[in-house]
């Protein structure tokens, strides 16, 4: 795959994070308030938290996708999994209050962190 290649998926993942945040937190505040326990809305709340944030962080990859190829291509995707594993494992919960698999959540954030990680490394090898 090109570079254009991988900047449309990250922008196809933005787009779908994205508005799969603000649907999970609209649904969170205006259909399930009040209906389910308070942590399990808070779960949602922050799975949908750092969905957005992450969609926005893919954004900015995309854009910046020809500076560090290789190290921004490897953020995104530790990104787009990340979001997957941490929201959706959060998301889950939220919905169905059952917590075997919140072991997936902390995966998802360590993968965040790696790809934060790449992305300074990939600015720093690019300021030089």
């Amino acid at each position: 795959m090109g570079k254009s290649d991988h900047q449309m998926e990250f922008l196809v993942f933005a787009g779908l994070y994205g508005a799969i945040s603000i649907s999970a937190g609209a649904f969170a505040t205006h259909g399930l308030e009040g209906h389910i326990e308070e942590q399990a809305l808070a779960a949602i709340r922050m799975g949908a938290d750092y969905a957005l944030l992450h969609a926005i962080a893919l954004l900015g990859i995309a854009a910046m996708l020809d500076k560090s190829p290789r190290l921004l291509r490897f953020a995104g995707w530790t990104f787009m999994v990340g979001i997957g594993a941490f929201s959706g494992s959060l998301f889950f919960y939220g919905l169905s209050g059952i917590t075997a698999h919140l072991w997936i959540t902390p995966l998802g954030g360590a993968l965040m962190i790696i790809g934060w990680v790449l992305v300074a490394v990939a600015g720093s090898m690019n300021s030089r």
